[in-house]
């Protein structure tokens, strides 16, 4: 993958090589860290099934009000 990712890297032009760098920069210092998937497995069926109810409902509300205040962001209010 390295090998592939260099060759397409050296043939852009120098302003998306800059681009691209940026991007990878960004990427690398974004990527959260963390425990791996196999980590969490001794966790696995400890939550009851009512927490994980409510867990579900509130994301679930949270989510539809997130949706609700972005559609009022981009509605065009002098039509």
């Amino acid at each position: 993958m390295e090998a592939e990712l260099l060759r397409h890297f050296n043939q852009l032009p120098l302003e998306f090589q800059k681009k691209v760098l940026e991007f990878a920069r960004v990427l690398n210092a974004t990527t959260p860290k963390g425990k791996p998937g196999r980590d969490l497995l001794k966790y696995a069926g400890s939550i009851d099934q009512n927490s994980l109810k409510a867990m579900e409902d509130a994301i679930k509300y949270d989510c539809e009000r997130v949706a609700f205040i972005e559609n009022l962001k981009t509605t065009n209010w002098q039509d």
